[in-house]
């Protein structure tokens, strides 16, 4: 039966939505999700999907579907502002895939998006349903609608984004503005041939700003994303229409491989960047949050959709093992908070670092951090990121729980 009075309420069809509602599908486990756009769509830009991410979504049952939409990345490198310079080439392609199990993936969104989609019931899924309004107590949870309707649920999931109304009922906090923007668009393959034939993320590192790009859509197009300071621009919405002449004119200078990329662009959109500080607490007795929701990052670390996947994966297992019973559920959400917290903390804390690592201006301090990069550029020291499966990581914890409770043999 879908949506009873104790099924769990998934809020927002985004990619960390949907990857739950797939997660809890596999599971048959009673939800519904409730997103608030008329209709489901993605906006036009590509994701960096890392091999922690590719490896879950393969779990569901994508592997097929992302081979042929989604472009294997063979290296990742950086490259100086103004002369394209390599500072960095990390291997990645089949070499990649033998360390962590699963390939590095660029892919369109809305490819995603459409995919995961694919694999939720379409009754289970509620358009136009702005949650506005979300009332705990102990035995339900009720949650109100701009429409005017109400429904009671028994768990509820916040994958409602940065401004998330399930967050508001945990803690009480506010976006920070980074003082930064980023461009974003896609551009034909044809002409652009190095950065499309060598399936690479290739990115220039700037004084105050940076500019990547990689090939997606079956490497027909190529997905760029150039940062710059926000000036006067606070404009939040992925759908923004920006200023190709004004991205152009913000790297007057660089390297001429990046600047024909972005001559390319016959539209592009733009966004002032924010975050959260890390949040203090994720779940209550019915309530958690996740991806964006639970930890909005800058996308300086290409890891926050990855990030979203990661909580769903995780969550998804911690409710299917312990059960449906309204007993078992604060206990799961605990566990869940556990296991997630303390890696998307250091991912958050690595983004915002990032901010000022990437956009050093040119001197001692950035010749060092050019030096340094060149020394890291061995795949096997991002095992910690790229080699982590967020379905195993509820066992770790769970074993360390039982073996503290049980205190010493001897």
């Amino acid at each position: 039966m879908i949506g009873t009075n104790d099924h769990t309420a998934i809020i927002g069809a985004g990619i960390g939505g949907l990857t739950l509602a797939a997660a809890l599908g596999r599971r048959n486990w009673d939800f519904q999700v409730y997103e608030q756009a008329p209709q489901l769509g993605e906006v036009g830009a590509g994701i960096q999907l890392t091999p922690n991410a590719v490896l879950l979504l393969h779990r569901l049952g994508l592997r097929t579907v992302l081979e042929d939409s989604a472009v294997t990345i063979e290296a990742l490198e950086m490259r100086r502002w103004s002369d394209g310079r390599v500072l960095r080439s990390t291997r990645l392609g089949a070499e990649a895939e033998e360390l962590f199990g699963a390939p590095y993936y660029a892919v369109h969104r809305a490819d995603l998006h459409s995919a995961l989609l694919g694999l939720v019931d379409s009754e289970r899924i509620r358009l136009n349903s702005r949650c506005i309004g979300v009332e705990e107590r102990a035995d339900s949870v009720t949650l109100s609608f701009a429409d005017g309707h109400t429904t009671t649920a028994g768990l509820v999931v916040g994958a409602d984004g940065i401004h998330s109304r399930v967050r508001a009922e945990l803690l009480d906090d506010r976006p920070q503005f980074s003082g930064e923007s980023i461009y974003r668009g896609l551009v034909p393959a044809d002409g652009l041939s190095e950065l499309a034939e060598e399936r690479k993320v290739v990115i220039w590192l700037g004084p105050g700003q940076h500019l990547v790009c990689y090939p997606v859509s079956a490497g027909k197009q190529i997905s760029f994303a150039a940062t710059a300071p926000a000036g006067e621009w606070y404009e939040e919405s992925w759908s923004a229409e920006g200023s190709v002449a004004d991205l152009l004119a913000a790297y007057d200078g660089w390297d001429p491989t990046a600047r024909d990329l972005l001559a390319a662009a016959d539209r592009t959109s733009r966004w002032a960047l924010h975050d959260r500080d890390i949040a203090e607490r994720w779940t209550s007795t019915r309530l958690a949050v996740l991806g964006d929701a639970a930890h909005p990052m800058l996308p300086f670390f290409a890891q926050g959709a990855t990030q979203a996947i990661e909580d769903a994966a995780a969550l998804a297992v911690c409710l299917a093992e312990a059960g449906p019973g309204p007993n078992e559920r604060p206990r799961a959400l605990a566990r869940y908070a556990e296991v997630r917290r303390h890696r998307t903390d250091e991912v958050h804390r690595i983004s915002r670092g990032n901010s000022t690592m990437l956009h050093l201006p040119d001197g001692e301090e950035q010749r060092r951090r050019d030096t340094a990069m060149a020394a890291s550029a061995d795949p096997r020291s991002q095992e910690w990121l790229y080699g982590y499966d967020a379905e195993k990581a509820p066992q770790a914890v769970a074993v360390q729980g039982q073996n503290a409770t049980k205190g010493p043999t001897k």
